[in-house]
């Protein structure tokens, strides 16, 4: 089966599964193709080029299923862990934080925010959960659509004052003294997860790629999310250095990888407020397998 994804440790129970032959237990053979962004791959699996897609929601899933399309979520993938220091944080440019001694996300009233995919993106939900503890919302910010490897240069160059960035990013810019976590997202976050083709849900191969995708999130509870071998099998998935990634907080997976409802109703109400989503809103059986 084709696997459209987005390197990162967010989705360290699809690369832990298919290091460890989890996939091939189940005797399916897997084929992991790259995409750059999550938006970009759900079209792939809605028109069968894909039979799945691991990555993060965007505001066009939520268009896209309220309209019809041929995709249903069926797993969750890595979640914050609302601690600090965080996998996922809202860096500021270290400099502006000591010119104005911003102490919290209010501060970034009216600045420009690095989002990766714009506000539409997963990142923009995770976003506007962050400013949500310092009273702003998604239209008290302007939003910048910048690749993530892109914006600790955005950070230092003051093409942006911020950036939503995910980890292992966040902690490489933050040793290298760009920037600084003035928020994360509060505990359970999560915008991202595994989709499928309408036409590939229900079927045997199915259920057995999920079963092994559960495999590998169980590889990662506790101790499991920083071990050597998981790091080692994440450094050749996502190309970070194993140092970097050791010193990267993890995420956290569901142990059955349930879709979260709630979250995807928190996303789409979020996306809505922000005048982002046109038309009727899905319902959770209209999203999720």
């Amino acid at each position: 089966m084709r696997v459209a994804h987005v390197p990162s440790t967010l989705f360290a129970p699809l690369y832990v599964a298919a290091a460890r032959g989890y996939f091939a237990a189940q005797g399916i053979k897997v084929e992991l193709r790259k995409v750059r962004a999550g938006q970009d791959a759900v079209p792939l699996a809605a028109s069968g080029k894909v039979e799945a897609v691991v990555a993060g929601f965007s505001a066009g899933l939520f268009n896209g299923v309220s309209q019809g399309l041929g995709v249903k979520v069926a797993a969750s993938m890595g979640a914050s862990t609302g601690e600090r220091p965080s996998p996922t944080a809202l860096e500021v440019a270290k400099r502006l934080v000591a010119a104005e001694r911003m102490t919290d996300a209010a501060g970034l009233r009216g600045r420009r925010i690095a989002v990766a995919g714009g506000a539409g993106a997963a990142g923009g939900y995770q976003l506007a959960a962050t400013l949500r503890a310092s009273g702003l919302t998604l239209k008290d910010v302007t939003v910048v659509n910048v690749s993530i490897p892109d914006m600790r240069t955005a950070l230092a160059d003051g093409g942006v004052a911020a950036a939503l960035a995910p980890a292992p990013f966040t902690t490489a810019m933050e040793a290298a003294g760009v920037a600084v976590p003035l928020a994360v997202p509060p505990k359970g976050t999560t915008a991202t997860g595994v989709v499928f083709s309408r036409a590939f849900t229900g079927k045997p191969a199915a259920r057995k790629f999920l079963t092994a995708l559960r495999k590998g999130a169980a590889e990662l509870q506790g101790a499991g999310r920083a071990s050597e071998r998981n790091l080692a099998i994440l450094a050749e998935a996502t190309g970070q250095s194993i140092e970097v990634l050791r010193n990267t907080p993890p995420y956290q997976w569901d142990p059955q990888l349930t879709p979260d409802t709630g979250q995807l109703m928190k996303q789409q109400d979020a996306y809505r407020a922000a005048g982002l989503l046109s038309g009727k809103s899905a319902t959770a059986d209209d999203l999720v397998r």
